[in-house]
């Protein structure tokens, strides 16, 4: 029997591993990134265009580098991770995992890099106040 590489076996594995459960993808963020995630109804959402907006500004797309944060949007349904789709179980769980429905009411969710939610807001968020309570964090003051 001919032994396949190991990258080739992983490769083959990944559609049924994928496929088997589609796990909440915050799981996979945890102690890498410091997620955000944006639930909308529309697309034309005045909290998503705010935070559009913001990343559209050199100033903003750094400052959500600097502080290791990963964007996760679900609009009408729909989920993604920088703009990347996720697969519809992946949205479901997440939502699932943060008590959010899709249909509304609009809602920013601010994920520590430990998976703990640490901070919850509505369309009236101010996006200087996620960096600075980022900032605040000891994960980032010991960076």
């Amino acid at each position: 029997m001919p032994v396949l590489p190991l990258t080739l076996v992983a490769a083959l594995a990944l559609p049924l591993a994928a496929g088997a459960a589609d796990p909440n993808p915050l799981q996979a963020e945890r102690w890498k990134t410091r997620p955000v995630v944006v639930v909308v109804p529309e697309d034309d959402d005045p909290l998503l265009r705010k935070v559009r907006a913001t990343l559209d500004e050199a100033a903003g797309r750094e400052a959500f580098r600097e502080r290791e944060m990963a964007l996760y949007t679900v609009v009408g349904g729909r989920g993604s991770r920088n703009g990347r789709p996720l697969a519809a179980g992946q949205t479901a769980a997440m939502l699932r995992a943060l008590g959010l429905d899709a249909r509304g009411p609009a809602a920013f969710v601010l994920v520590g890099k430990d998976g703990g939610v640490k901070m919850r807001e509505g369309a009236d968020v101010e996006l200087q106040a996620v960096f600075d309570e980022i900032d605040r964090m000891p994960m980032r003051q010991r960076r």
